[in-house]
């Protein structure tokens, strides 16, 4: 039998696993009616809800990754010659597009230099007096590390009546998201990132309001699988027939979300922050240059510039050959000029950080940028110090 790698994984995703969460996985298989199951699948609602901060009676894992849940969120809602608006700066947002417009929606694209976020101001401009079903927006997009605050966004798609859908494949479970708060209607994730299980589902959370809209619907969902109005009667109380549910999977998100429970969602989002902030300053002194500006970097990926002369390819290879540890090129328009450095789940540690800041001193000193012996490393344990104090203060 082939024995394969247990790498250090600090991508934009998927994250590693928790030993508990791989325990669970091997749990024994039960039908997926059974009694038992149905009991793990309403722990899991429950929560996902709280997760989600959303008391959004439709929450549920979707069977399939995050592009499912990016599917599921779009094709439930938007029927042909319906109007929605697509904030796209980054490959996972123009993913977005391509799917609404697959639908034979009428879709308005405002489109937003990579690694810039979405002015709200300009989005309320552009839509001035046009009839709008939704609007839709990535929150974390990983093609270029920029976080797009969302109050503002929410407040002009209820200025229009529209639905709000977020894209949160990337941040939940690495920072607090008030869904049902800031008045987002569907907001979809993926299991594998900050959440910190296996890929292979697709968390969603869908209000009310928006249900309302699926089943006012005047022709078919697009997709039989990703049709939330018969998903949603195997996981509500008729337990009706459906598919059959990737068991395994689930039990081990039942078993992530307990981590963050246990952990606490505050405290798992303040150690998400200080990691990513301590490995920002230590990527700085080694000479890297930060993609987005601060006030718009996610707190679970740091984005940098890969400095000219080096070569990208050999960086990461070496890294992955030589110190195990995997990190993610470019996307798009960034092919060969980005580094995307994640921390999430269970990949957000201290010493991840630290092992990465000094194999990356090494191989760019090999491609000839060179600096003090130790500098990523000492910024980095300066900026947790710092962090420490500030709590303690």
């Amino acid at each position: 039998m082939e024995t394969f790698p247990q790498r250090i994984l600090l991508g934009p995703g998927p994250s590693i696993i928790d030993p508990r969460v791989y325990r669970a996985l091997s749990t024994p298989i039960t039908g997926h009616m059974d009694p038992h199951f149905l009991g793990v699948m309403k722990e899991v609602r429950s929560k996902l809800r709280r997760l989600f901060r959303a008391d959004y009676e439709v929450t549920i894992p979707v069977s399939g990754t995050g592009s499912a849940g990016m599917e599921a969120a779009l094709v439930n809602f938007l029927e042909p010659g319906d109007d929605v608006c697509v904030l796209s700066g980054g490959f996972f947002a123009d993913r977005m597009v391509n799917i609404a417009r697959r639908t034979g929606a009428n879709v308005q694209v405002i489109e937003t230099e990579w690694g810039l976020p979405t002015d709200p101001a300009r989005v309320s401009r552009e839509l001035a007096g046009k009839r709008l079903k939704m609007l839709a927006a990535v929150h974390g997009e990983t093609s270029t590390g920029v976080l797009q605050p969302l109050e503002p966004l929410a407040a002009i798609a209820q200025k229009h009546g529209a639905l709000f859908v977020v894209d949160t494949v990337a941040t939940l479970g690495g920072m607090v998201i008030e869904t049902e708060k800031i008045g987002i209607d569907v907001c979809y994730s993926g299991s594998q990132k900050c959440v910190g299980c296996p890929p292979g589902l697709a968390p969603i959370t869908v209000s009310e309001r928006a249900m309302s809209v699926l089943r006012a619907r005047k022709g078919p969902v697009q997709s039989w699988y990703l049709d939330l109005s018969g998903v949603e009667k195997y996981w509500g109380t008729e337990r009706t027939y459906h598919h059959t549910a990737p068991i395994s999977l689930i039990y081990a998100l039942n078993e992530a979300l307990n981590l963050i429970e246990e952990e606490g969602l505050d405290a798992r989002s303040a150690r998400h922050a200080r990691n990513i902030a301590a490995l920002g300053a230590g990527l700085s002194a080694l000479g890297l240059e930060p993609l987005p500006a601060r006030e718009y970097r996610m707190p679970m990926l740091a984005t940098v510039r890969i400095p000219a002369g080096v070569d990208d390819m050999r960086v990461r290879s070496r890294l992955l050959e030589r110190f195990n540890i995997e990190i993610a090129g470019g996307l798009g328009a960034f092919k060969g000029k980005l580094w995307r450095i994640g921390m999430m789940g269970s990949s957000s540690s201290e010493g991840n950080l630290l092992l990465l800041l000094a194999a990356l001193e090494i191989l760019l000193a090999e491609e000839g940028v060179g600096r003090a012996k130790g500098a990523g490393v000492s910024a980095a344990q300066s900026a947790l110090e710092s962090a420490t104090e500030a709590v303690h203060a």
